[in-house]
């Protein structure tokens, strides 16, 4: 198989691979390996867990060869801990890990710990704060009150803010809680403040009843409950005696906070947990920070992506080669899980406990635009929900195979995969949708199943460097079509999208489109068809015009909640100062 010579990486990839993955000299903090070394040393670290299942030395150098293959040709790459710490000290090979907050000073900043170990190695945490008293609430051991969970939201910024300073990456945290409890409000509220809790997303945790009390009886009382002593009360307004929150109300605050600053997303708590492979073991309350991952407390999942755009060409998707790249990308991150280690000793018995594996695509866009397909087309969604099925079927086929020769998921016994599949599997579950915001870069194409941003546009990396990226399929198709020049580029950083460039072919224009050309509900239609094959979620956000308002974010969560997605995030353009992809014209990106 022929491996790709060193500069076959992209100038741009290049630059991410030297900020933030290749070792460095403790001297002189130059980088001491290329590439390719990083990803051999990758191959060879995870390749060693074939060992443990009998393979013989020869087997073990052959997986690795296949692994290196992939990881070197930009067909599949793992999500960034694997790259950055495979071989290495630190060890930690996931993404995300979901840790439990209980309601004590001990439980809070034993959490916090354990966060600061997990975001040094570069992991990602998520939080479910919806077991913490309220504001105002007793504190018997002291007789005061309690601070609620909006204070320890900043507490866990901060220390995420400090941390970050060693890491290999930027802290990203997920912070979530639920329509009852009786902070809600303040929850909502509290990224109002465009300066504040910069190292977490927030998303409300939303059940069926929620839904279908704003849906039936908008006016009738929000009703919450109170964590340390399991009453339920009306939602009182502030200070003021008999005003109280109706559900509506409350529902109306979460679309119009998120209109207006992107955030807070939604998760749908119920619909999470009818897939939750073990619930024996518990119900999933958080996921990780792009909130394409819902975890149980404690539990960690691996990820990885299989770049579509080398399965595609002008006869459409290689199916033979892209089921064979999924059965060795799935047996590549259940070796993961054998290697992996975790530096909390709970998280690494439920990774081993469950060994969930979150195998994605990126370079969706991309192929669509090899294929001239628009992304809001019907043959676009179809395409969507067929790689996906593809994908999440071959993945269990090969989990099932695996499962026969090692041994299912020591949960196994009662999950779901006993009770209603009947179906050893290796792993609880084995396809995620996740954003692929730095390996796309490496791989060289459009992230996850998003639409392009734009054509052309500057992207922002956590070192302070910042370069142009240029579709280039898009700049194949316009040197084809004789209407490239430096000047397209140009306009394309000022405008973002081909629909106000007059001069350009309809066909084009129909075929190139970007985040911003693509209707709310069809973002919506794509993210539904995904979901429909995926045992986790889609990390996936809602596009909305500059001009959109609280009433089109509203009727986009109802859509979303009846097509039967996981969760929501929603960003309108220009409701955030700072982002990491920007066009000249935008204001304070610079």
């Amino acid at each position: 198989m022929q491996i790709p010579a060193p500069n076959a990486w992209s100038p741009n990839a290049l630059a991410v691979f030297r900020a933030r993955y290749l070792k460095r000299d403790e001297h002189t903090h130059a980088p001491s390996e290329t590439p390719e070394q990083l990803l051999r040393r990758v191959a060879r670290h995870v390749a060693a867990a074939e060992l443990a299942w009998g393979a013989s030395e020869t087997e073990r150098l052959g997986w690795e060869e296949n692994f290196f293959a992939l990881l070197c040709r930009g067909i599949f790459l793992p999500n960034s801990p694997t790259l950055m710490n495979s071989g290495r000290e630190l060890g930690l090979l996931s993404a995300c890990i979901v840790l439990p907050i209980e309601d004590s000073i001990e439980s809070i900043f034993e959490t916090l710990k354990h966060t600061a170990l997990i975001q040094k190695a570069g992991g990602g945490t998520g939080f479910d704060f919806s077991r913490l008293r309220p504001r105002g609430d007793l504190v018997r051991s002291s007789g005061g009150k309690a601070s609620g969970p909006v204070s320890f939201l900043h507490v866990y910024s901060t220390a995420t803010s400090a941390i970050q300073q060693g890491a290999f990456r930027r802290g990203a945290n997920m912070g979530i809680l639920r329509t009852d409890h009786p902070d809600i409000v303040e929850f909502i509220r509290s990224k109002d403040d465009r300066q504040s809790l910069t190292n977490f997303n927030i998303s409300v945790s939303i059940p069926d009843e929620f839904i279908r009390q704003v849906e039936s009886d908008p006016r009738g009382p929000h009703f919450v409950r109170n964590p340390r002593t399991g009453k339920h009360h009306r939602l009182a307004r502030g200070g003021r005696t008999g005003e109280y929150w109706t559900a509506g109300e409350v529902f109306d605050l979460i679309t119009e906070r998120a209109c207006a600053t992107g955030e807070p997303g939604v998760i749908f708590l119920d619909r999470i947990n009818r897939d939750n492979p073990t619930p024996a073991l518990g119900t999933i309350a958080a996921t990780n920070p792009c909130s394409e991952q819902p975890l149980l407390p404690y539990e960690a999942c691996t990820l990885g992506s299989i770049n579509l755009v080398k399965f595609t060409s002008g006869a459409g998707l290689d199916w033979a080669n892209f089921r064979q790249t999924v059965r060795t990308a799935t047996r590549f991150l259940d070796d993961v899980v054998e290697v992996n280690r975790l530096p909390v000793p709970e998280t690494e018995r439920l990774c081993r406990l469950n060994r969930k594996i979150g195998l994605g695509i990126m370079g969706f866009a991309d192929a669509l635009f090899a294929l001239s397909l628009p992304y809001d087309s019907d043959d676009a969604v179809a395409l969507g929900e067929r790689i996906m099925e593809t994908l999440n079927e071959t993945a269990h086929d090969e989990s099932e195979a695996l499962a026969r020769v090692r041994g299912p998921f020591p949960a196994w016994k009662g999950s779901r995969w006993d009770t209603k599949e009947g179906r050893p599997q290796r792993n609880a579950t084995v396809s995620t949708i996740a954003p692929t915001g730095t390996i796309s870069i490496l791989a060289g194409c459009s992230g996850g199943i998003e639409p392009v941003f734009s054509l052309a546009f500057h992207r922002n990396i956590l070192d302070g460097g910042r370069f142009l990226e240029v579709n280039p399929i898009f700049i194949q198709a316009a040197r084809e079509r004789g209407f490239y020049s430096t000047r397209l580029v140009e306009r394309l950083l000022e405008t973002g999208t081909l629909q106000t460039l007059e001069e350009l072919p309809s066909d084009m224009k129909q075929v190139f489109q970007t985040a911003r050309d693509v209707s709310p509900e069809a973002h919506v239609r794509m993210q539904a068809a995904f979901q429909r094959h995926c045992d986790s979620g889609i990390s996936k956000t809602i596009n909305f015009p500059g001009s959109a308002t609280p009433a089109d974010v509203r009727s986009i969560y109802l859509k979303a909640f009846h097509a039967g997605v996981k969760g929501v995030t929603v960003y309108r353009d220009g409701s955030r100062p700072h982002q990491p992809m920007a066009l000249n014209h935008c204001k304070g990106c610079e």
